[in-house]
């Protein structure tokens, strides 16, 4: 939440998009995106298929450059903004190449700062991708999800992104989220699937936003998993509620890039019990996440969501 006036944050992003006008002075045709799409952890290199050439060009601006931008510390985050155009369509897009992240210690406004100004410049669709743990137990990592719905575990707390004066410019003070992501969009990736030759498994299902920086406990993970979540991130919702609050449509894909852990841990006192030691009972790290895991399996799945991304985009 800021402290500022609506009328002061309106002016600030309002600066934030007259700065991005100004370095794209000299290209015009990407002054007004149509799409921002959010590259999660390992998925930076979506933007290399952005077009290059003498007719399309593509130029990056470092977030530390940008008014009202913080820099993004998590390894897989490069921090710059990319415009350009992609797919058959050459639809021009600007993609964010790293996001920020409430447990870096960054606001909610300061998080979701580049969706609004992103619908200033014109976009009307936002593509977000995120690494993700599979909950569901049917999950594997190297699948890819398809969000179909959420559950902002920080918001029902009181942390949420639309908390405070509401920015009336943007969107109205109740914002319905039953359709935060959009059906038409879903139904466009799954007809391309066959078409992309694309034989991965690929789901569609709930994303549990939690703030993070920890991967969940044991217990967390069956608790998630009881209340109807099929993946786990700590990323993707503040910025999906804040897009769909200014109108714009939205497309999820997260990566499985691990299993969790929800079988209870190894128990001491019937160890104790049987005279048994540490040594004696299964390895407690075996299957703990990492972010080098996460990195790893990201790659790994990275180029089948460019095509998907790639085929989408060109499709609007």
């Amino acid at each position: 939440m800021s402290t500022r006036s609506p009328e002061e944050q309106l002016k600030e992003f309002e600066l934030t998009a007259a700065c991005l006008r100004a370095y794209l002075q000299k290209y015009p045709e990407l002054q007004t995106p149509k799409v921002l799409i959010i590259c999660g952890s390992g998925l930076g290199g979506l933007s290399s298929l952005l077009k290059q050439d003498d007719k399309y060009h593509k130029i990056s601006i470092k977030y530390k450059d940008i008014p009202g931008f913080k820099e993004s510390h998590v390894p897989g985050h490069s921090g710059e903004l990319i415009f350009g155009h992609l797919g058959e369509n050459a639809t021009p897009v600007m993609c964010m190449v790293g996001r920020f992240h409430y447990y870096e210690g960054h606001s909610f406004y300061s998080n979701t700062f580049p969706i609004r100004v992103a619908k200033l410049l014109g976009v009307e669709y936002l593509v977000v991708t995120n690494a993700a743990g599979g909950i569901n137990e049917s999950y594997k990592p190297g699948d890819i999800m398809v969000i179909n719905d959420h559950i902002n575990f920080p918001g029902l707390a009181g942390q949420h992104p639309l908390r405070g004066l509401n920015l009336d410019n943007f969107g109205p003070r109740f914002t319905p989220l039953s359709d935060a992501y959009d059906f038409d969009l879903r139904l466009t990736v799954f007809n391309s699937l066959k078409k992309l030759g694309i034989n991965r498994n690929i789901h569609e299902g709930t994303y549990f936003y939690a703030s993070g920086p920890t991967f969940e406990s044991r217990a967390e993970c069956r608790m998630i998993r009881y209340l109807g979540a099929d993946a786990v991130g700590m990323s993707t919702v503040p910025e999906v509620i804040v897009a769909r609050h200014c109108g714009i449509k939205v497309l999820g894909l997260s990566l499985i890039t691990n299993a969790v852990l929800g079988e209870k841990p190894a128990s001491a006192k019937d160890a104790s019990l049987k005279g048994k030691s540490s040594i004696d009972i299964i390895d407690q790290s075996k299957g703990m996440a990492s972010h080098d895991e996460v990195l790893e399996n990201a790659n790994n799945t990275a180029d089948d969501v460019k095509k998907l991304v790639e085929y989408f985009v060109g499709s609007l």
